[in-house]
This record gives C-alpha cells, structure tokens and sequence, in this order.
C-alpha cells in the first residue's frame, strides 16, 4: 500500500531532523566550493578577471533551472527516489569538474552541480511536513542551519583544501566521492514519502505561474531575500580576491580563516524560527535587511590594508550572513503556511527567485572589483538591501 506524506508525518523517527540538516550541508557546499578558488581556477582555465564570475554564476543559474523544473518534483513522485537520483547526477558533475582541464567542461560541470543540488530544496518541505504546525518554524530553522552551515563552511573547507593539497581540482573529486557515500547512506535511513496524486507534471508548472501570480507574500518574501543573497554573493566573491589582492596579501589558508569566521552567522537560524513561530516575523525582516545593508558600510572601517580593516571587514562577514540566514529562515515559514500541498513549489519559486539575484550578485561583483575594486563593490552591496528596506517599508499585510 502506497505511503502517504499523512503516514509518514505521524510518527517522525528523532534522528531524521538531523540526517536532513547533515546531508543538506554535504549537498549545498557544491555550490561554493568555487568561489575561494575564483582567481586560481579562472586562471587555469584562461578566464580574463572580468567574466570570472562566469564561475560561480553559471553554478548558481543551473541551481535556478532546478529550482524551476525539478523541486516542484517532490509534490509529484516519491521523495526518496527523487533525492538519491539528483544526488548521483551531481556526483558526477562533480567528478567531471575534477577532471576539467578546459573552461568549457567545467563551466558545463558547473551548471550540472547546480542543477542537480537543487537536492536540499526536496528535503527542507520535507522536514516542514513532518513537524507539526507550532513548531515548523523551528525545524525549518534546525534544517536550515545544516544547510546554512554547509555554506559558510564550504569556502573555508575548499581553500584549506587547495592550500594543502596545491591544486583547486582536489575539493571537487572528494566531494564528489562525498556524494557517492551520502546517496548510500540516505538509501538505507531515509523514510518514503509519496505525495498524493492528482496533478501531472505539465500542470504542476503551469500552477507554479499562477502561484507567483496570486501570493503576494511569496514575492514579497523573495525579492527581500533576492537582495541580500545577491549581496551574499558579491561579498563571498570578491573578498577573496580582495584579501589576496594587493591591500592584503593573504595566502588561501588566510582566505580560509576568514571564511570560517562567517559561520557565525549560521547560528541564527533556529532563533529566527523560533522568533517566527512566536509571531515576530516583521521586526526580524526588518533587522535582517538592514543589518545586511549596515555590513557593508562597516566593511569600510580603516585604511586599505590595515588590521582595522581587516577586523571590520571580517565583522561584516558575519553580520551579512547573520541578516541573509535570519531571512531566509522567516521567508520559508510564511511561504510553507501559505498551503501544504504547494510546498515544494512555493519553496522551488522562492529559491529561484533569490538564486537569481545571487547569481546577478557574483557577476556584477567580479566585474565591479574589477573596475573599482573594493568601493564599488561595496557601495553596490550597501543599496541593494537598502532598497529592498525601503520597499519592505510598504508592505501593509
């Protein structure tokens, strides 16, 4: 007899809630072990400074594309099933990224990972249907701390990696057999999870359109962490290219330390749940935009170079990640109560949506480094969130 996700909501086994937030860090630090390694890889692979960003963009668009048309999946066809086969597409994306000695390989490898990472945005709604309503909140914020985790380690676990192992292609072929290892153990200890029938898959895209039509909340809510992803992304894409430039000098192990230091802000996420489940969901969206504006105005502090500076700008890592994963957390418990049986859809348009403007963010931040350094880039990262306070400031909901 066919399981229901009724069924397998009743009775949650203690351990999935941290399986969940353990394999959606593994997965999700695909996307960002490239961006440390921007200057060496662009390099390798005759990349000019300027289409650098080309790297982690095309990453970050293939993640959009799966978004689009393979997370709605997960409110079609078995779970399980479906994780483990996205899981094994990016093993082997992985593994070609590894063997890459052409920007063209990699550069499709890349968009392969993306694409098929998209792997963690399956296993969030189902965290969310297995808990019950008063405490969603705070399991989507426990998942989304592994998640938030596996990204702010992957940049200082990938450059440590490169330092040690002397070469960018290393952090790719042990994530690749990573994968391999997680898809085994997720074979054996995930539960099933079936969703009830009724749409086919033609419809269930078309609905998503009606969808971003007809839910202000969930444009709202993504176009609000749209800009401070995108700021995210500029931030994690030239600052390493910053510190190792002139002003600082830093070796990729310093780019490293660095890194590590923005896991910090991961911390936040299960707090932001909780907030949001006791009903404080507009004051934490408030804080959350400008604190991620305020980071780059902070990241000014100090002459170039100084260790003034170099403090300041590592505060402002962790105060940007405090902001973006604080966001995310709250904008997931208002799109998942909007209508259970629309959750990976809802979640698959609000990643897209914000992944986009990552996107938008590595590419406009590469070129903005590379034609005004530092300052420009800066003061691009200082007005998107500002803007988006600004138009936060109308919502009367």
């Amino acid at each position: 007899m066919p399981t229901t996700a009724a069924q397998d909501a009743a009775a949650p086994a203690t351990w999935i809630t941290p399986l969940l937030a353990t394999a959606c860090g593994m997965i999700v630090a695909n996307l960002y072990y490239a961006q440390p390694l921007l200057g060496p890889i662009a390099q390798a692979l005759r990349l000019s400074p300027e289409i650098a960003g080309l790297i982690v963009t095309l990453i970050q668009m293939g993640y959009c594309a799966g978004l689009v048309l393979l997370v709605p999946l997960g409110d079609l066809v078995e779970n399980r099933k479906l994780i483990l086969t996205l899981i094994s597409g990016c093993a082997v994306a992985l593994t070609a990224a590894a063997l890459a000695t052409h920007a063209g390989v990699f550069l499709v490898a890349g968009f392969v990972i993306g694409l098929c990472s998209v792997a963690v945005q399956v296993l969030v709604p189902f965290a969310a249907h297995l808990a019950p309503d008063h405490s969603r909140g705070r399991a989507v914020g426990n998942v989304t701390s592994g998640l938030l985790m596996g990204i702010m380690l992957a940049r200082p676990v990938s450059s440590l990696m490169a330092d040690l192992s002397g070469g960018w292609h290393t952090i790719f072929a042990v994530s690749a057999v990573a994968m391999v290892v997680l898809a085994v153990v997720l074979a054996r200890k995930l539960p099933r999870r079936r969703p009830a029938p009724g749409v086919t898959y033609g419809q269930m895209l078309a609905s998503m359109a009606h969808l971003l039509r007809t839910q202000p909340v969930l444009r709202r809510r993504a176009l609000y962490q749209a800009s401070l992803f995108g700021v995210f992304s500029l931030f994690w894409t030239t600052a390493p290219l910053y510190l190792a430039g002139p002003a600082f000098h830093l070796s990729q192990t310093g780019i490293a330390v660095f890194a590590l230091v923005g896991v910090a802000g991961a911390i936040v996420a299960p707090m932001a749940g909780r907030y949001a489940d006791r009903g404080h969901s507009r004051q934490m969206t408030a804080i959350a935009l400008a604190v991620g504006a305020g980071s780059f105005l902070l990241s000014r502090v100090g002459a170039e170079g100084s260790m003034a500076s170099l403090l300041a700008l590592t505060v402002a890592g962790i105060v940007l990640d405090f902001g973006v994963s604080a966001n995310l957390v709250i904008g997931q418990r208002a799109i998942f109560a909007l209508s259970a049986e629309h959750r990976s859809r809802l979640n698959g348009l609000y990643m897209a949506v914000f992944f986009v403007g990552g996107a938008i963010g590595s590419s406009v931040g590469a070129w903005a480094y590379a034609r005004g350094g530092w300052p420009l880039a800066s003061w691009i990262g200082f007005a998107l969130p500002a803007l988006a306070l600004l138009y936060f400031r109308t919502d009367r909901t």
